[in-house]
């Protein structure tokens, strides 16, 4: 009886948090994109939140990877250079979007609580385990970044920013899988 209960109250709030999310409009979708409860909802990140997710999840990929080339054996390290390689470019990309007024946002200058806490993390490995950690904070990382620009790319409301994020999308598939490989 218990069970069935707290399976009834399971599925009751995870249906009502699609109407909670509208009701509460822009900060709930905030909330939620910074949470991922819109990634396992599949709800569209505002454009603001997919700027300022897309620029720190570049941030992110250009600071690990660079730490990583520092600390990594050969396969770390040659994974790591294409992350910064292709983050730096994706991250002058979206800059353009915003400085040619395409995009009308405004870029995150740090990063956020989560991503520095991690990028601290992996400040603190070595050998092995660094090489351990960062193989699967990519796979995490990209599986993110994969869904927000999944997302963005169906139903964003930047037409200039959507067919970005759709063009975008490939190559970090593609990072995805080579982390997948390389964490194996």
């Amino acid at each position: 009886m218990i069970v069935r209960l707290l399976s009834a109250a399971a599925v009751a709030v995870f249906l009502s948090a699609p109407a909670f999310a509208q009701s509460m409009g822009d900060t709930a979708k905030t909330l939620g994109e910074q949470t991922g409860v819109n990634q396992v909802l599949g709800v569209t990140p505002t454009t603001a939140d997919f700027v300022s997710e897309a620029a720190m999840s570049d941030m992110f990929e250009v600071q690990a990877g660079q730490l990583a080339v520092e600390r990594g054996d050969a396969a770390t390290k040659a994974f790591a250079q294409q992350m910064i390689t292709d983050h730096k470019k994706t991250a002058e990309e979206l800059k353009g979007l915003i400085s040619s007024g395409k995009v009308k946002e405004t870029l995150p200058m740090k990063l956020d609580s989560s991503r520095q806490e991690t990028l601290d993390d992996l400040a603190g490995l070595h050998g092995a385990d660094f090489d351990k950690q960062y193989r699967s904070v990519q796979v995490s990382s990209h599986e993110t970044a994969v869904s927000l620009f999944q997302r963005y790319a169906a139903s964003g409301d930047n037409p200039a920013l959507q067919a970005w994020a759709g063009k975008t999308l490939p190559h970090l598939q593609a990072h995805l899988q080579t982390a997948e490989k390389l964490a194996q």
